[in-house]
């Protein structure tokens, strides 16, 4: 094992070259259009648009603020890593080249914390649009943690399956979820227009310029916008090693999906406002909730509102797909690095694909999704997911955008003024947002007990990482 720290840059493209080796034997299935349509799927989060709700009419206002504050930074910082270093592990190969190794795994830890988190909060989604779907029959669904458990399995094992035929079969899972996801946004774009007549268009007031007043709650929620919901970009850089041209085609489908992801969260957060108050946002599935209502006096169409609104679900499947990817790639490039046993490395003869690290993830994030129900409502435990996550991908970013204002001299490379301007507003953004993580938005039994799980899940989470880091010599004899 190299250790980077006091690697000079001249050797730097040596140890991308071991990279590049390792990744050689990986199947090449990303091209530009698959690239473009999973980033629309990993960052357009059919949450989001719920969470901008509770801001009212200055949602705008606020999605701009944290479109010039931290979306456009952080495509700026991918895009021009992604070019310099455009290898298989993302934002880890770039920790590791522009740091060392303890911080290149500290980051992919809490990056794979991070994305068992997200992904054991997907089941619950599911459920909340089945249930939007079905209709006032499946109101028992909602609060039922048995339909839940159920469910989480079910897609648990359909994932592990999936995944390791790779990405010759998860591509058009993922591409699959892009259209659904495009026609359900279009939809629910549409809807306050579709139902003009009846009224509901007195209340859509989607480019609202009211100067919005900067509250705690406000700050709050701008700071889940931010880090939550335009954020993602890095991840699907950790696919590199499989996309062709990854230099290139990355960095064109963040220029490309940009615009459109931006639209299409300022306009469906409008939608919501036009039928539902901030007060009674559903958290965990808003477009569901506002399809139902708006088309609930329309007969046979509300048919057709069902099947968009599984079409929610199909997105789900498909954030869950490459949360899925992404996760189990982590653990594979580690073990390359001898940061973890080499088991995590080991590939299927046949699809290429890291079968145990596949098998680890899921057992794991299926232990996550059940363990955050116990003693609270859904609701909370949805929060509580959602929250501690944010937390670890906070920690990440500040990383990640440290890399410009510190790190890329070891490159042999200066970066450019308005790359570091770019890289402190994200930086700051970052901060905040891990800070409000501990401030529940909607009402808990227990604020301070709500802090107090964040703060010791993340806590606990990184003291294992360290404890995992410092038994990695034992991994190296291994090999």
């Amino acid at each position: 094992m190299t250790d980077t720290s006091k690697t000079p840059p001249s050797k730097l493209a040596e140890l991308e070259r071991n990279v590049e080796a390792h990744s050689g034997v990986l199947k090449k299935e990303l091209g530009l259009f698959d690239l473009v349509l999973t980033q629309i799927v990993f960052v357009v989060g059919t949450i989001w648009v719920g969470w901008a709700a509770k801001l009212g009419d200055h949602q705008m206002m606020f999605w701009l603020l944290a479109i010039l504050t931290f979306y456009l930074p952080l495509a700026a910082v991918v895009i021009y890593l992604n070019r310099l270093m455009p290898l298989e592990g993302g934002v880890y190969q770039w920790a590791k080249l522009a740091f060392n190794d303890f911080v290149a795994f500290m980051v992919a830890w809490n990056l794979w914390i991070f994305g068992i988190l997200v992904m054991s909060g997907i089941g619950l989604i599911i459920k909340k649009n089945i249930a939007y779907a079905v209709g006032p029959r499946a109101a028992w669904m909602h609060g039922n943690k048995l339909i839940t458990t159920l469910i989480c399995t079910l897609l648990m094992i359909l994932m592990i399956a999936a995944s390791r035929r790779g990405l010759t079969l998860g591509k058009w899972v993922q591409n699959l979820g892009g259209a659904f996801l495009l026609v359900t946004f279009a939809t629910l774009i549409l809807l306050p227009f579709i139902t003009a007549g009846r009224g509901t268009l007195a209340n859509y007031h989607p480019f609202s310029t009211a100067v919005p007043e900067f509250s705690t709650y406000n700050i709050n929620v701008f700071s889940k916008l931010a880090v939550g919901a335009l954020s993602g970009f890095e991840y699907i850089a950790i696919l590199a090693g499989e996309c062709r041209a990854p230099a290139r085609n990355i960095s064109r489908s963040v220029m490309i999906s940009a615009p459109i992801i931006a639209l299409m969260f300022i306009l469906g957060t409008a939608s919501v406002l036009a039928f539902v108050s901030p007060d009674k946002v559903d958290l965990i599935g808003p477009i569901p909730q506002v399809l139902s209502l708006g088309f609930s006096s329309f007969g046979w169409v509300s048919v057709l509102v069902s099947f968009t609104i599984f079409g929610v679900a199909a997105r789900q499947i498909a954030l869950m797909s490459i949360y899925f990817a992404g996760n189990t790639r982590l653990p594979m490039v580690a073990g390359w690095d001898n940061l973890l046993p080499a088991w995590f490395a080991r590939l299927h003869k046949r699809y290429r694909t890291p079968v145990n690290s596949i098998l680890f993830v899921g057992i794991v994030t299926l232990a996550f999704s059940l363990a955050s129900l116990i003693g609270v409502e859904e609701q909370e435990a949805f929060q509580l997911q959602d929250n501690a996550a944010t937390t670890f991908y906070a920690l990440i970013y500040m990383v990640l955008f440290a890399i410009p204002l510190v790190a890329l001299k070891r490159f042999g490379v200066s970066a450019p003024l308005w790359l570091k301007v770019a890289a402190v507003s994200g930086f700051v953004v970052s901060v905040v947002a891990g800070y409000f993580t501990l401030i529940p938005i909607t009402r808990v039994d227990n604020p301070l007990g709500f802090a107090l799980k964040i703060i010791v899940v993340v806590v606990a989470a990184n003291a294992i990482g360290v404890a995992l880091y410092r038994l990695r010599k034992p991994f190296a004899k291994t090999v």
